[in-house]
């Protein structure tokens, strides 16, 4: 049987966008297989439990109907599961942006990142983690993102949408003592003004507010800070989680690092 995008050509841009579904290449599997637990004999092949990770989050389709060519959807479910539980799939995360950043001549880690929110819609039927965000009107989550001036994502948190951004926000500011050997500014909007920006200090770091004037409506990029918004305009490419169809949070998180794990393979060379 004939694997499912084997054949397609890669089409891809300088961000590491890609038009459809491709399955690994030999480069990209053997940078992925140094941060997977892939050192002893398995009856399934995680390279292709892999390609089917991405395939759910390129086309959005539900874990059962994941097609014959891949391994059982609850085998790849199962994986799916216990690399975010062992953080297997942050490792990854963080090593994928720092070999990017490397590639175009910066240093492995950011000295400035931007933290920014979006509210999602989630499916019907889940009610974990489920709000409003009045000014929004949206009925569901919202994802608190941490990039860098590339955009590359660092942490996400998920949460119900109508938590402000300042208490909510804190959380995605957790764990980043991994990768935060350089890090002195953080720069936000004015919505994480208060308990977000006291925590910013108390870790030692600058904080930063750029906002549009409130006079002008609708979308104004924002120097530096544009750049979070460009982030959130590339998961659309990935319809698993144009939407948020997850159960759990903690699901909805990691295939949100899966998808910036995929924009960075595709800007390996070939």
């Amino acid at each position: 049987m004939k694997k499912v995008g084997a054949c397609l050509p890669l089409c891809c841009n300088t961000e590491g966008m890609v038009t459809q579904f491709n399955e690994l290449t030999d480069t990209q599997w053997q940078v992925i297989e140094n941060y997977l637990p892939t050192q002893r004999k398995r009856r399934l092949c995680l390279r292709q439990v892999t390609n089917a990770i991405f395939y759910i989050l390129r086309t959005g389709c539900q874990w059962r109907n994941l097609p014959a060519c891949y391994p059982h959807w609850q085998a790849v479910y199962y994986y799916f599961t216990k690399w975010k539980r062992e953080d297997c799939l942050n490792r990854l995360n963080q090593a994928l942006n720092q070999r990017d950043r490397i590639a175009q001549g910066r240093e492995p880690t950011p000295s400035l990142v931007c933290v920014d929110s979006q509210s999602i819609k989630l499916a019907p039927l889940l009610s974990e983690q489920r709000g409003i965000d009045a000014a929004k009107k949206v009925n569901g989550r919202k994802r608190q993102i941490i990039v860098d001036t590339g955009g590359r994502l660092w942490n996400v948190y998920v949460h119900a949408a109508n938590q402000a951004d300042s208490q909510a926000g804190v959380q995605v500011l957790k764990g980043i003592q991994s990768w935060n050997q350089r890090l002195q500014k953080v720069l936000t909007d004015s919505a994480y003004e208060g308990l977000f920006a006291d925590v910013v200090k108390q870790r030692q770091l600058l904080f930063e507010v750029n906002s549009k004037p409130f006079w002008i409506k609708g979308f104004v990029p924002l120097r530096k800070r544009w750049v979070v918004e460009r982030t959130f305009a590339w998961f659309n490419h990935f319809r698993r989680i144009t939407k948020d169809y997850e159960q759990t949070t903690s699901s909805a998180e990691a295939w949100i690092l899966w998808a910036n794990c995929a924009l960075m393979l595709n800007r390996l060379p070939k």
